[in-house]
């Protein structure tokens, strides 16, 4: 059985007014992962992914590479805790979430 990760990232570059939010719900999705995604106010993207480790890590791989449009210069991520997945609906398996 694998283990299930909370990552924390935060994707720093052109990745904003490119389509990286729907993008990369999209990918969580195919993916299999929980989460939520969002713009902040300093142009990074912020998001959580929650699943099985391999998921996590291939989500990440993508997210390094980004949408069509996107510059990803820099993905800084780390393990949080679970009362992340808060800030989205509850029950919805990987959202778009508010600006901060």
């Amino acid at each position: 059985m694998s283990e299930h990760r909370v990552i924390l990232a935060v994707i720093k570059g052109r990745v904003q007014g490119v389509g990286f939010r729907a993008w990369a719900q999209h990918q969580a999705e195919l993916h299999g992962l929980q989460g939520w995604v969002r713009n902040r106010r300093d142009g990074s993207v912020e998001a959580v992914f929650a699943g099985p480790l391999e998921a996590v890590e291939a989500m990440l791989k993508v997210c390094y590479q980004g949408p069509p449009g996107s510059h990803v210069e820099s993905l800084d991520a780390r393990d949080v805790s679970e009362v992340v997945l808060a800030e989205r609906r509850s029950g919805s398996g990987f959202a778009i979430v508010a600006t901060v």
